[in-house]
């Protein structure tokens, strides 16, 4: 059949770009490179096996970190991670993103990048990836909203959280010293 072998290469074509991005982001929610590596492998067998579904024309990249972040939310690692965040932790109300004191320049007063890694790896996985796809992978406020199936409002107050909840953590850190 001449159509899988097309198919197959309109997979890759798109898919390979994206590999070091996915396992960075894999990397961030697992804190382990072997759950990160599989994870990502995981990924790719599954998108490739779904690639039918895939609408050519939208947005690929998402539709991958989507398929990751699903993968690792019902992995075991995922489960426990998870485990702990609150049900009505998006509901107290909207908050702006923008704020004066960003995570950013806490860290260039403290220059030690350490400290911003440790404070990240204590953030609930909602808060690590929501930071890591703005901050890290640049993806804009509806390519977040897409990749994590949530509207586009909860996208700014979730990240508005996990600023303030990484410059509380910081402040912590440089209190102890």
């Amino acid at each position: 059949m001449p159509g899988i072998g097309a198919k197959s290469d309109a997979f890759e074509e798109l898919a390979m770009p994206l590999f070091d991005q996915l396992y960075n982001f894999a990397h961030w929610l697992t804190q382990n490179r072997d759950e990160a590596e599989d994870l990502v492998q995981e990924t790719y067998v599954k998108a490739l096996k779904g690639f039918s579904s895939f609408q050519l024309g939208t947005n690929f990249r998402a539709w991958m970190y989507r398929i990751l972040r699903n993968t690792f939310l019902t992995s075991r690692t995922g489960l426990r991670a998870t485990a702990t965040v609150p049900l009505d932790a998006e509901d107290d109300g909207p908050e702006l993103a923008v704020e004066k004191e960003t995570p950013e320049t806490i860290l260039m007063k403290s220059s030690n990048s350490h400290l911003m890694q440790s404070a990240i790896d204590e953030l609930p996985v909602h808060f690590r990836e929501i930071l890591l796809l703005c901050e890290v992978e640049e993806m804009s406020y509806q390519e977040i909203a897409e990749t994590l199936s949530i509207p586009i409002g909860t996208v700014m107050s979730r990240l508005s959280r996990a600023r303030k909840a990484l410059r509380e953590g910081l402040r912590l850190q440089v209190q102890k010293g």
